[in-house]
Parts: structure tokens; C-alpha cells; sequence
């Protein structure tokens, strides 16, 4: 509709009605919807109709003569297409215009148009509709159709689908998984009540949407999730059902959770048009499966630390402790004692000190068994036996792959200690690279496995033993100070078997009568004259060297004792007063150095009798009654090289 033009004399131009024709204003009246009748040239209402003044809510006198543009503002555009078109082809439907009425509210049009008068006029009829009330009146159509097919039939199938239609829903709003509906496109159809409290979004909201770009965008790390890799989709590209045990969804708010979903296509005619989805929120779930994966890693490591216990304590039980108490009578016993009950009750640091065989493991076991840490047990480390490259794995731990070799996770002396009590064996011959290492968890009860980053607390009391003069070893700087003071808070001196003679008849008859047992053999008695002469004897190798040599008196007992002692003539054959005693010299008391002077010449002698060998059976450490490490540690310190005394010809 050309609105520039000027308005033509369409008036006086066309005939006037003859008699038998009604005016305009009557014959269009007459019509049964609104009706308009336009002038396209000029802009201009020639005619209205009461419908038409009725559907905008206006006077129909004021419509004649107004504007028709005037009555859809917003869409010119669209009205002048469309009246060219009904120009050009006679006539016209379209149901794209909508009309405000004077109160405000808009009605939607359904519009018939025709031209009005010859090939040349440019007058146009509309018709128009209220789309509203063409829906009622269809509706209301059908009504009467079901109506006149009957009644009751109509009744039957109004109730069967309204029943098809409750049970639709109340199986949505029932289940209590997430289900919504996409078309081909991918746009949202429908959403369940499950489905929009997991997501966080009403239908109405997401009705027409594409579902991807809404919640299932990114993976869970945020990086992007292309439409062509999404598995719902997949689910309609070849028409199969695809399940997705895990996954991630977003919700409204923008945080995710994880989900297991089954998209299944929609098919029509063998083709498909759409997928429905069905989503669970698995968080609880994967929220019980981390906690069951961290309880079967503590029943994991609580299981290998009691392997490790168990092993520990069959390796306690197979060793050769034969008594578990201090035994003796004498004064050095009694203050041992006396110094045990004073320091077990507390979880001071203790060092014990003494040369090799003089009990001081059984004098650490005794202050563990006096004290609270009784039921955990006593987890006891060779320092001398451990290899340097292994110090930290060994009193540490560490993790699978931390090193090679490592093929699983080990947990080390002090997490096995952990509550109880840990006695660290010769720990003067721990290396003065590692014993910062060793000082740092002593002061701060943390340590790291080899390999881990994760910081691990305990509670260990720690016991140390040693035969060296550590004072001696921080003054050669082999040894380090403080770590000195962290051990020695409480001394202990085992004392060596020649300065409690009075205990060696106690303790000579214990052993006897353990070996008589252990080898089966008849009871042996012990006479004086054998006491006489076990005390008259100077005992290097102490309390586990008496033991031995009673082990080998009756192995070779023939009906009674024989006692042959290193370095001696057969005391069965010589009386102990023919005989000097061993500690002395000269008649004379002997100093440290006449004992350490003689210790050196008895240690020179056993590697003569050995050929130079330390360990094994006819070793030296086999015929003194020591252990194979403590007497190496012996040779090391005394600077003693057992390969000066193997033969040529071996």
C-alpha cells in the first residue's frame, strides 16, 4: 500500500449507486465476520462493519475515513505485501497480523482479502477473524461431531485419553531419574520433574533449546564438548541405544555433576526423529566409591603392616633369646634395675651403652615391657646390618617406583613402630651422612617415604644401643653432637660379665639347664671348682659367650663338664689357683688398656684359629660367641684386617 500517494477522487469518479443497490455502509454490514472495506491508493477506510468497529473496540464512524496502516503500526511492512499480493492475484490469506484493541489487548487475525470492483481499482475487501474464537468454534465443532456420533462414545474416549494422559504424567513425575526429550535437531521437547530439579532449569526455559549447549557443553575440566563427539546424538546418527557409564552434565547455576545416561532414538517410519535421554546423578555414588577405594587403601596398609608385625615378631621368636628378665644377684644388676623402673614409666630417649654380649637389647625390652607402650610391640633395627643406599627406605619406607627395585609400597621401622617402641641396634655405625636424617624425626615425629611428597606423623619412643665411646666418635667428628643429646636424655651402662662375678654361678646353671633340654641330654650338674673356673675367666665376649661355651660343653659333655677356655689349659685338669686370673696382671688390677690390649691379642688369636675368617661356622665371631656384625665392628674400630691372617695357601 502506496502510502505517499495522495488520495483520489474515487468519489465522484465511480457511478453512484442506482436505486436497487444499498450503500456501502448497509450491504457491508450484512457480512458475518468484521469486515473492511480499504482504498490501497489512498490509505483510506471506505467501509466498516459493527464487527469490525467491535473487534478494535472503536466507533464505526470513526473508522470510516481513518487510516488502515493506523490499525497495525508495527506492520507496515507486512500489510503492504500483502495487499500488493491480493492486487496482483486477486485475493489473499495470511495469519501473520495481529490487532490492539482500544483497551489494550491483542488480537490474533486470521485475514481474508479480495479485490473490490474491476481489473484496475485498487480497493480491497478484508475479512478478519479472531484466531481465539476460531479455535473455540473448531473446538466446539468437534464437540458436537463426537456429540451427534454419540454420546456416550464421545464420553469414553475424552475419559481413555485423559487417563492416558494422567498416567503419562504421573509415571514422569513418579520416576526418579532425569528424562527429557529432543528432537532431531536436537531442541528440548519435554523434561520430566526429576530432570529439572537435577538441572536446575524449568521446561518452560529449556522448551525448544538445544539440550547440548545447555547442560552437556564441556567435560568436566572445562574444555569443550563438540556436538559431533556427543553420544546422545550418536544415538539418532545411526538409530542405535547408546549408554554412557559416566559422564558430566551442567547445571543452571553452572556447577556440574556427574552422570550415567541411556539415549535411545525415536523412529518413524524406520527413520529417526528424535531421542529420549535418561540421566542419573551418580555424585553419591562415586562419592561411596572413593571412600570404599580409601578404606581398602587403609585395610591395605593396615594388612601389610601386619605382615611386617607378624614377620617381625616370627623373626623375634626364631632368635636366640633365651631369657627375657635380667638375671643376677649382684649390685650392677640391681642398679640396672633400679634405673629401668625409673625411666620406663616415661617416653624419655634412653642410650644404653656396654661392650657386645652384655644384654643391652634385654635391658631395652625390659624398659619396653615396664612401660605404657607394652601392647604395641618393640620394633628392633640393626644400624650396622643395613646397607647405606637403603638407610632411608629401611627406617622410611617408600612408594612403588620410587627407586628401582621398588615394585610396590613398603612401609619403614618407624611407621611399623608407630605407638611403640623403637630400638635402634649399633647406632654409632649409622653414617654421619644419614644421622641428620635420623635427628630430624627424632625432634620432629615426621618423616616422608622415599619417593612421596605426603608427610607422615608418630609416636615412637626410641631406645639406643651401642658399644662404641660415642664421646670419642663426636671428638672425631664421626658422630654427630646433637644427635648425642637427643639419644642420651636417659644413660644406661650394661655392665660386662667380669665386674658381676657373683652372677656367673646364676647365670651358668640357667644356661646349662636350657641346653641340657635344648639338645636333649641328661642334667649336668655344675660343680664349684667349674664355677670357680667360668669366674676365674676374663669373658671377652660376656653373657653370650658364657652361653655358647656352656652350649659346647654339653655337646660335648661325657657324662660331665670339660670346660675348655680359649686361651686357657683344660680347667678340668688345672685347679683356679694354679691358674692367674685373666682379669688381672701381674697380680695386679688391670687398666682399660691392659683389657683393651687384651681384648686385641684374644681377637688376633681367633682370626688365627679361623684362618682370617669372620662369619661362619668355624668363623672367628662362632668361636668367641659374638655376632658376625659386632665383631667386624670390633676388627673395624681395633683396626684389625682379618685378611692379614689367611694362609698362602688358601
Amino acid at each position: 500500500m502506496n502510502t505517499t500517494t495522495a488520495v483520489s477522487e474515487t468519489a465522484t469518479a465511480r457511478p453512484r449507486p442506482s436505486q436497487h443497490q444499498a450503500p456501502q455502509d448497509s450491504w457491508i454490514d450484512l457480512l458475518p465476520e468484521a469486515a473492511l472495506l480499504v482504498d490501497c491508493t489512498g490509505d483510506r477506510i471506505l467501509a466498516a462493519n459493527t464487527l469490525a468497529a467491535r473487534m478494535t473496540g472503536s466507533e464505526r464512524a470513526s473508522l470510516i475515513g481513518g487510516r488502515c496502516t493506523a490499525l497495525f503500526p508495527d506492520q507496515r511492512p507486512t500489510l503492504i505485501v500483502f495487499t500488493e499480493e491480493t492486487l496482483l492475484r486477486g485475493r489473499g490469506w495470511s495469519g501473520d497480523f495481529t490487532l490492539r484493541h482500544q483497551d489494550g489487548h491483542t488480537v490474533e487475525l486470521e485475514i481474508s482479502s479480495a479485490r473490490a470492483g474491476g481489473a484496475d481499482s485498487r480497493d480491497i475487501l478484508f475479512l478478519l477473524r479472531d484466531r481465539r474464537q476460531l479455535r473455540s468454534l473448531r473446538e466446539r465443532h468437534e464437540v458436537n461431531h463426537y456429540h451427534r456420533g454419540g454420546l456416550l462414545e464421545w464420553r469414553r474416549v475424552e475419559a481413555l485419553f485423559k487417563d492416558m494422559e494422567r498416567e503419562n504424567q504421573l509415571i514422569l513425575h513418579a520416576v526418579g531419574e532425569g528424562i527429557y526429550g529432543v528432537d532431531a535437531e536436537g531442541r528440548t521437547t519435554f523434561v520430566n520433574p526429576a530432570g529439572e530439579k537435577m538441572l536446575g532449569w524449568r521446561t518452560d526455559e529449556l522448551m525448544g533449546r538445544v539440550m547440548h549447549r545447555v547442560v552437556h557443553h564441556s567435560h568436566e575440566d572445562g574444555s569443550l564438548f563438540p556436538l559431533k563427539d556427543c553420544p546422545i546424538y550418536a544415538a539418532f546418527r545411526d538409530a542405535s541405544v547408546r549408554r554412557v557409564g559416566e559422564d558430566w552434565f551442567w547445571r543452571k547455576d553452572g556447577t556440574g555433576f556427574p552422570v550415567e545416561y541411556t539415549s535411545t532414538p525415536i523412529m518413524d517410519n524406520g527413520h529417526p526423529i528424535g531421542a529420549v535421554v535418561v540421566f542419573k546423578d551418580i555424585s553419591a555414588r562415586q562419592h561411596a566409591q572413593q571412600e570404599l577405594q580409601h578404606a581398602l587403601e587403609e585395610v591395605e596398609s593396615l594388612k601389610q603392616r601386619l605382615e611386617m608385625e607378624n614377620a617381625y615378631l616370627q623373626e623375634e621368636l626364631s632368635g636366640e633369646y633365651h631369657f627375657h628378665d635380667l638375671v643376677g644377684q649382684s649390685e650392677a644388676i640391681k642398679g640396672i634395675a633400679r634405673r629401668i623402673g625409673l625411666v620406663a614409666p616415661t617416653d624419655a630417649n634412653v642410650l644404653i651403652t656396654g661392650e657386645s654380649g652384655t644384654g643391652k637389647e634385654l635391658i631395652a625390652r625390659a624398659i619396653h615391657q615396664a612401660s605404657d607402650r607394652r601392647d604395641r610391640p618393640m620394633i628392633r633395627v640393626n644400624c650396622a646390618a643395613i646397607p647405606k643406599d637403603l638407610f632411608e627406605s629401611e627406617f622410611f619406607g617408600h612408594i612403588k617406583g620410587a627407586f628401582t627395585g621398588a615394585v610396590s609400597d613398603r612401609i619403614g621401622r618407624f611407621e611399623l613402630a608407630d605407638g611403640g617402641t623403637l630400638f635402634l641396634d649399633e647406632v654409632g655405625e649409622i653414617p654421619l651422612e644419614l644421622q641428620g636424617k635420623l635427628l630430624r624425626v627424632l625432634q620432629d615425629q615426621q618423616f616422608e617415604r622415599v619417593g612421596e611428597n605426603r608427610t607422615r606423623a608418630v609416636n615412637v619412643r626410641v631406645i639406643a644401643a651401642t658399644n662404641r665411646e660415642l664421646k670419642s666418635e663426636i671428638q672425631a667428628k664421626t658422630f654427630r653432637e646433637d644427635l648425642y643429646f637427643r639419644l642420651n636424655v636417659f644413660p644406661i651402662e650394661s655392665v660386662p660379665l667380669r665386674r658381676r662375678l657373683e652372677d656367673i654361678p646364676i647365670l651358668a646353671r640357667e644356661f646349662l639347664n636350657r641346653a641340657c633340654q635344648k639338645f636333649n641330654r641328661p642334667t649336668l650338674i655344675l660343680r664349684e671348682r667349674d664355677v670357680e673356673t667360668l669366674q676365674a675367666y676374663h669373658w671377652p665376649g660376656n653373657v653370650r659367650e658364657l652361653e655358647n661355651v656352656i652350649e659346647r660343653q654339653v655337646i660335648t659333655a661325657n657324662g660331665g663338664l670339660d670346660l675348655d677356655l680359649p686361651g686357657q689349659d683344660s680347667p678340668a685338669r688345672a685347679s683356679a689357683a694354679s691358674t692367674p686370673p685373666p682379669r688381672h696382671f701381674n697380680g695386679e688390677l688391670m687398666t682399660e688398656q691392659d683389657l683393651r690390649d687384651l681384648e686385641k691379642k684374644n681377637l688376633t688369636q681367633a682370626l688365627t684359629m679361623s684362618n682370617g675368617r669372620v662369619f661362619g661356622d668355624d668363623g672367628a665371631a662362632t668361636l668367641l660367641g659374638v655376632k658376625p656384625t659386632t665383631l667386624a665392628s670390633r676388627l673395624k674400630k681395633l683396626k684389625i684386617e682379618p685378611l692379614r691372617f689367611r694362609s698362602k695357601n688358601n
